[in-house]
């Protein structure tokens, strides 16, 4: 008695057979990862994946920095700096009085001088009360640039907070890549001491 053989459909792969590439995965198979990069030359040493991330660090700084200061534009207050609206944020930070020194030391600005000048220009828009203390001037928010810096909120969370709902999970994705940044920031501060000794 003869065994019929089973009748395969028209591109049924035979018992056993293995299914065919797809032509992606021919593309992926084939194809050698090449870095996307600003600067070639950096990318051929040990660490391409380097050269990768500070290239997409150039690209996001220059992103959120556009991005602040028509946000800021947006809530009124119009021909500011990038560092005149981080400097703004932080003098609103949690309503305390601050130092020159210390809201240098805070945005991580190198030249008290660059800071000075942002505070200088926030007293005369109106936005900053200073105080002297003995030697010490403290900087604090008046209702002029509470009000800014409240209106400023509410445009980011209706413009670009609002294109991050999800499930929650990019909440602990963002937080991971905040504390990277945090140590990668400590690496290049030491790599920029050692390169100012050399």
């Amino acid at each position: 008695m003869s065994r019929e053989k089973k009748q395969l459909k028209p591109g049924q792969p035979a018992v056993g057979a293995k299914p065919a590439a797809s032509f992606t995965d021919i593309v992926k198979a084939t194809t050698k990862k090449v870095p996307i990069v600003s600067s070639a030359h950096l990318a051929a040493g040990r660490s391409a994946e380097m050269s990768e991330f500070e290239f997409g660090l150039i690209i996001a700084s220059n992103a959120f920095n556009r991005w602040a200061v028509r946000c800021m534009n947006a809530a009124g207050m119009k021909d500011i700096t990038i560092t005149d609206v981080l400097v703004l944020h932080h003098i609103n930070h949690r309503a305390r009085e601050k130092k020159l020194g210390d809201i240098a030391f805070i945005l991580n600005i190198e030249d008290t001088h660059i800071v000075n000048y942002s505070l200088k220009k926030l007293s005369t828009l109106g936005l900053v009360h200073t105080e002297k203390r003995g030697k010490e001037v403290l900087y604090s928010t008046n209702e002029a640039g509470q009000a800014l810096c409240k209106r400023y909120h509410e445009i980011r969370e209706q413009v670009l907070v609002s294109g991050l709902a999800g499930d929650g999970t990019e909440s602990f994705a963002l937080s991971e890549l905040a504390r990277f940044l945090r140590v990668l920031s400590g690496l290049y501060d030491q790599a920029a001491r050692s390169a100012t000794s050399m």
